[in-house]
């Protein structure tokens, strides 16, 4: 699902009160954290990964990560936080993504 400006925008209200679940540190981006990013977003759908201060990853680098490897969108990048979300696998948990598609 490509998303358009207006289901980003409601995305990113969803997302206002949400705190970051994920974070990347010394260890860096590898797949094993991807796997579990992966698996958190088909339970919420909607999550924030954070920047620690110890990486040496930049957002940008941490953005074009995650889109390259899997169907992740990114939402929206504030400072060192990032919006991510994805389109439950599981029906039963698919609430947001329901309303994405209405708008």
């Amino acid at each position: 699902m490509e998303l358009r400006g207006k289901q980003k925008r409601f995305l990113r209200a969803q997302a206002n009160h949400l705190t970051p679940l994920f974070s990347v540190g010394k260890n860096g981006l590898t797949d094993a954290w991807l796997d579990q990013l992966d698996g958190a977003l088909n339970r919420r759908e909607l999550i924030k990964v954070s920047l620690q201060q110890n990486t040496d990853v930049t957002t940008a680098e941490l953005k074009d990560f995650i889109e390259s490897h899997t169907d992740i969108q990114v939402v929206q990048t504030i400072g060192k936080t990032l919006v991510l979300f994805k389109q439950s696998d599981h029906e039963k948990q698919r609430d947001i993504s329901l309303k994405v598609a209405k708008i």
